[in-house]
């Protein structure tokens, strides 16, 4: 079958041909889609405790395709079978249903991009009615589902901030962000967060940590909840104590990989039925399965970037 195939850690995947998987008590899924993520190239360099790939192998974790009749989504295809490729192999309980009308580039947004946005929000979060959110790097996918998941889930104020004034105005304009801020502009960020807010916030999720983290940390409210997802701006931080200590503030870590498949279900299911009532929204990029050498470092962090494996099936 045609697929990416990763000869070497950290080196890039090339098109070529890869093994036919045999189900052997597993479902075969015929890919249609699978989403690129930072997280698939992390494995692909053998840096990911506990998920060094074989070699060769298929990369990519989530994808949208058919088995059994079936329109899903996955995220745990079986190795060396990774999404890029025509065909994988997925345990059945894991597969979850995607609703008719829900376009591919769509459906695969909702997944580990989504599923980091939303579920920080309900299952980290606990996010109740009313409460103000901060939505630190709300530029990427995860951001931009984030903010218009806190709006979908009740929040009072939401706020984004990115670096990018396009992707800000975006927020305000059409995502439903009540106001931004510019990480990087002049003043003092936690001020700047604070008046934004109107006060301070109930909620922050956090893609980036570092300094954005350590500003957003000030200007919580009491018993103030930071949801940590990744570490873009920085690995470490230095932590001031005593005016988060006062606020009784939490910093609450999150992982897709823990969350039960389950709660990626609901959560899933949740973001499709706000899509369809056009409620939900992201910008995607297709690319050929074909291009993946050069589509890998590909950087375009203000779109869902989707390989389109049955592109070349259509061509041929």
């Amino acid at each position: 079958m045609e697929a990416a195939v990763l000869k070497d850690y950290g080196s890039d995947p090339e098109f070529g041909e890869f093994e036919e998987p045999s189900p052997n008590g597993m479902a075969l899924v015929e890919v249609e889609v699978a989403g690129l993520n930072p997280v698939d190239h992390t494995i692909a360099s053998g840096k990911f405790p506990g998920r060094e790939p074989p070699l060769p192998s298929v990369p990519g974790l989530e994808g949208i395709g058919t088995a059994d009749g079936r329109r899903v989504y996955f995220d745990s295809p079986i190795a060396p079978f990774g999404s890029m490729g025509e065909r994988t192999l997925v345990e059945t309980d894991e597969l979850i249903d995607v609703p008719e009308g829900v376009e591919d580039g769509l459906a695969v947004s909702f997944g580990i991009s989504g599923l980091a946005a939303w579920l920080a929000l309900t299952w980290r979060a606990e996010l109740r009615e009313g409460e103000s959110v901060l939505v630190l790097g709300s530029s990427g996918v995860l951001g931009q589902i984030a903010v218009q998941g806190a709006r979908l889930l009740g929040a009072g104020r939401v706020v984004a901030a990115a670096r990018s004034a396009e992707s800000l105005e975006r927020a305000r304009h059409e995502l439903g962000a009540d106001a931004v801020v510019e990480l990087g502009g002049e003043g003092d960020l936690t001020e700047r967060f604070k008046e934004a807010a109107g006060g301070g916030f109930d909620v922050v999720v956090d893609p980036l940590w570092g300094e954005p983290a350590i500003a957003a940390l000030g200007a919580l409210n009491v018993e103030g909840r930071l949801i940590q997802i990744g570490n873009s701006a920085a690995e470490s931080i230095e932590l001031p104590t005593r005016g988060f200590r006062n606020q009784l503030g939490r910093i609450i870590g999150h992982t897709n990989f823990k969350a039960s498949r389950e709660l990626k279900r609901e959560a899933f299911t949740a973001m499709c039925e706000h899509a369809l009532a056009g409620e939900l929204e992201v910008e995607t990029e297709g690319v050929p399965l074909s291009d993946i050498g050069e589509a890998w470092n590909r950087k375009n962090p203000h779109r869902k970037i989707v390989v389109e494996i049955s592109r070349g099936r259509q061509a041929a």
